[in-house]
């Protein structure tokens, strides 16, 4: 059977358009994109290597960026930092100025003692000399009390400004890690897209070229809105080493007998940066009551245990999903949809997948090791597709196959959409392989 190829370009469009970043975006999850009634355009691969290339040299100047904000910190922190040998200079003469106070009211202590220790045989001269003292002694101690507040003043100052010198830096320092990060994310991203495309082009290497749904009736899979699948149970946090057991309900309502239906189910995850995928520590696993036995999702993430499925009937299935006790903290999310093949030829797809976000907990009293940023030679995760919209943690929200907005773009703005798109291209990217992935299997069955 052939299937809509403009799927296909579900990976490639995201990476240049900032509608993923939206989807991800809680101020915006109530917000229905509008139906577009035209398909994007598909990025080539020529435009997918030019995309890659901006995004690398994004990458390059955003990690000279910040091994510079870091030699900043550094020179900041530095004893011989201007600043800093400022503050100390400002300290120093505080402290001689507290010296010198100290000193003056001694002086005064003393001039006091001596005044009154004359004696009754004490000439009037003494006595004049000895008050002479004393008050010079009070005029010297005044001073020395105003030249210390002074110089405590001055010294707090320079203080403060070395302080905030420093403060600036680390702040700058964060911002351009953040960046490298963000950028590093965009390379993984456009990696993907640009290794998508090639496949597809691989894939459609003897086909005709007609990327439009034609609607001739040649035995495409179609969107089916009746069929319908439905998560319940999954929480919206794991942990590292436990088991989690939640439930699908897939629902027929199409108006028709469904001759077999299959269940698609994958599970995703990301580190905590979004740049790492860590999906290989979790596990799906599935039974029913005719099946109570568990058993892995198969290889081609389809789960065959519901066979056929009359018109206005519902099949459920128990998931298990098992997280490795290695698992690093991050963020993960599930794909549950429903397929149907029948036996003349026809075949259907659910209009939306269930998407659930969850977060993922370590173990306790696991260490959370931050990876170190350069740039991927691999790809780690897929980017993102269209109308991945998770709204919140634990709820499932749909992924619609056949509509939402993805902004036409050139190829000039590619670093800054893949900039926009890069944590949620790693971390949600998945959906769009997904959508691709299970059409390409209803496809070839």
């Amino acid at each position: 059977m052939k299937i809509r190829r403009i799927l296909a370009t579900a990976v490639a469009v995201a990476v240049t358009t900032p509608a993923v970043m939206l989807s991800v975006t809680p101020a915006y999850a109530d917000t229905a994109p509008p139906a577009q009634a035209q398909t994007p355009a598909k990025p080539t691969v020529e435009e997918l290597e030019k995309a890659l290339a901006e995004a690398e040299k994004a990458y390059d100047d955003a990690f000279a960026a910040e091994q510079a904000a870091t030699a900043a910190v550094e020179a900041a922190v530095s004893d011989t930092a201007p600043l800093t040998v400022a503050a100390k200079a400002a300290k120093k003469a505080a402290q001689d100025a507290a010296a010198a106070k100290t000193t003056a009211d001694q002086a005064v202590t003393d001039a006091q003692t001596a005044l009154d220790d004359l004696t009754e045989e004490a000439t009037e001269a003494e006595r004049a000399a000895a008050e002479q003292t004393l008050a010079d002694a009070k005029t010297a101690a005044a001073a020395a009390a105003t030249a210390k507040t002074t110089a405590d003043a001055e010294a707090a100052a320079a203080d403060e400004l070395a302080d905030d010198a420093k403060v600036d830096a680390f702040r700058a320092l964060s911002k351009a890690q953040d960046a490298t990060k963000k950028a590093l994310a965009a390379v993984t991203a456009a990696e993907a897209a640009l290794e998508r495309a090639k496949k597809e082009e691989e894939n459609q290497g003897g086909d005709d070229g007609d990327d439009g749904d034609d609607g001739d009736g040649d035995g495409e899979c179609v969107d089916e809105p009746g069929l319908t699948t439905v998560v319940k149970g999954l929480p919206s946090s794991v942990t590292a080493g436990t088991s989690t057991t939640f439930s699908v309900r897939v629902a027929n309502d199409t108006g028709k007998d469904l001759d077999k239906v299959l269940t698609y189910a994958s599970v995703h995850a990301t580190d905590k940066s979004g740049a790492k995928d860590i999906a290989k520590y979790l596990k799906l696993k599935w039974s029913t009551a005719k099946s109570p036995k568990w058993q892995n999702v198969d290889g081609d993430l389809y789960i065959d245990a519901i066979g056929a499925l009359q018109d206005g009937k519902q099949a459920d299935i128990k998931l298990r999903l098992d997280v490795d006790a290695k698992t690093p903290a991050g963020q993960g999310l599930t794909f549950i949809a429903g397929d149907y093949f029948n036996k003349d030829g026809s075949c259907g797809l659910t209009q939306d997948a269930a998407v659930d976000e969850f977060d993922i907990k370590a173990a306790a009293g696991k260490p959370v090791t931050k990876p170190t940023p350069k740039p991927s030679t691999s790809t780690t995760a897929p980017a993102a597709g269209n109308g991945v919209t998770p709204q919140g943690s634990g709820s499932s929200v749909p992924v619609t196959t056949t509509s939402g907005t993805l902004a036409a773009t050139g190829s000039s703005d590619a670093t800054t959409q893949l900039a926009l798109a890069s944590g949620a291209a790693v971390a949600l990217g998945a959906g769009a392989m997904f959508l691709v992935r299970r059409r390409k299997a209803g496809a070839d069955a």
